[in-house]
Order: C-alpha cells, then sequence, then structure tokens
C-alpha cells in the first residue's frame, strides 16, 4: 500500500510538506531520482525501468511536484492499457490532470502539489473525481483520501506528522527535518504492524514485496527541497537530491 502525507499550510513559508512511501515488488527495478527524461527536461525524479515512466516527480522551478499511487476499481483492457508512470511526468510538467484517454489507465490516484494548493485526481476505471485537499495533514492510501480513522494508518501518522516540526524548503541542512524524516521512515513500527508506513511481505511463490524508497520534499514560494532514501529501514541512507541555494 503507498502512501502519500501532506501537510499544507496556506501562508506559511513553506506551504507543503509531502512525503511518499512507495510500496513495490522487490525485483521491479528503477533508478534513484534525476533528469531521467530528455522530454521533460525541468523534471527530477525516480525512474521505474520497467516501463520508464516515474511514481513522483517534481518540477523545481514551478515549484511543483506530482506523486501517483495505484487506486482501486475497473482495470484497463489488456489491448489498450498503459503504464501509469507517464502521468506524474505530465502532471508535473503542467500543473494539471493530463488530458488523455484515461481508460487506458488502470485505477489511480494523482496528487498535484503547489505551493498555492494540492489537489487529487481520483481514477476508478469508470469516472473521476477532484478534490482540493483542505488545511492540515491529510493521507492519501491506494483506497484514497483517508478523512477519517477506519484505516490505521493514517489514524495512527496523521496526528504524529500534524503534531511534528514541520520541515523548511529553505533549509539546506537537517535541522527542520528530522521530526518528518524519523516519521516517514515508519517511526520505529515493525513492518507486520497494521499501521505501519514501512512495510516488506514475503509471499508464497518466493517474491518479496514492500517499500522500496522514501520521498519528502518541502514546497515554498520560490524554494523546493528534495530528499530521498532507497533504504527505508537505514535513517543514514537519506540523502538530498535537490537542496536550495545556501546565502551568506
Amino acid at each position: 500500500m503507498c502512501t502519500v502525507i501532506v501537510g499544507f499550510e496556506p501562508g506559511a513559508e513553506t506551504p507543503v510538506v509531502l512525503a511518499g512511501v512507495r510500496d513495490e515488488f522487490a525485483a521491479r527495478p528503477w533508478e534513484p531520482p534525476a533528469a531521467h527524461w530528455p522530454e521533460f527536461p525541468r523534471l527530477v525524479g525516480g525512474r521505474d525501468l520497467s516501463a520508464g515512466g516515474t511514481w513522483l516527480a517534481a518540477d523545481p522551478g514551478a515549484p511543483r511536484v506530482a506523486a501517483l499511487l495505484n487506486g482501486c476499481g475497473l482495470m484497463a483492457g489488456e489491448r489498450i492499457r498503459r503504464s501509469r508512470g507517464d502521468l506524474p511526468l505530465r502532471a508535473a510538467a503542467s500543473g494539471q490532470l493530463p488530458e488523455v484517454d484515461l481508460s487506458c489507465y488502470d485505477p489511480f490516484h494523482l496528487i498535484i502539489a503547489e505551493p498555492g494548493g494540492v489537489r487529487l485526481w481520483s481514477w476508478d476505471g469508470e469516472g473521476v473525481t477532484e478534490d482540493k485537499l483542505p488545511p492540515g495533514v491529510q493521507v492519501v492510501v491506494n483506497s484514497g483520501w483517508e478523512r477519517g480513522d477506519g484505516n490505521p494508518r493514517a489514524a495512527f501518522f496523521r496526528p504524529r506528522f500534524a503534531a511534528a516540526g514541520r520541515p523548511s524548503a529553505h533549509d539546506a541542512g537537517d535541522g527542520s527535518w528530522e521530526a518528518w524524516r524519523g516519521l516517514a521512515s515508519g517511526a520505529g513500527l515493525p513492518v507486520s504492524d497494521p499501521r505501519a508506513l514501512v512495510v516488506r511481505e514475503e509471499l508464497p511463490d518466493g517474491r518479496v514485496w514492500g517499500t522500496s524508497s522514501i520521498t519528502l520534499l518541502a514546497l515554498g514560494a520560490d524554494a523546493l527541497r528534495y530528499d530521498f532514501c532507497a533504504r527505508p529501514a537505514d535513517p543514514a541512507a537519506w540523502y538530498g537530491v535537490l537542496r536550495p541555494p545556501t546565502t551568506g
């Protein structure tokens, strides 16, 4: 179950903070965040090598980020199915839900976050809905935007992220990022806990499924900071993909 946690505070120096937790089969190949796409030269994100797209893309010049989660509903037909990995690229580049035939895609949730607001589009294979996420901390999982406490993960992590010190898009160090980093890394919950954000499961057929990476971004009016961790169980594995320029 992939998860995106968004903290939106209009008028703040850093209005948007976003944590993206990607769960995938361990054998699915991917590359860490970089400017991988010549057709989208402004964008930075991790690249899925199976289909060439991404689960999250950032445009530091906008600044803007688009994140994708698999959804629930009616799957696309085999003959017309396209990878959903192109959707975050198009969305990060344009700031809009791409104008494409959605019937070619399996269900998804697409989040576009900018300093002025956060929007969520959900496609269930039959229809699409659009929401503007309100101020505060919101949690989106594969079943959609969790407004209540019915989802154990959302119920556990939402108040903890809301109470944590807020990361700054202008912080080139780690001072304001420690609390959100610690929570995004799982807050110490075991992978078997139903509330766990970082998970791992060995399937009967021998495949391993679980959390493959964690992304943490902060967006200010003229700044974007992007941190990444490819080894979720290792707090020392975090590094900066994009950092604000230092002054002085």
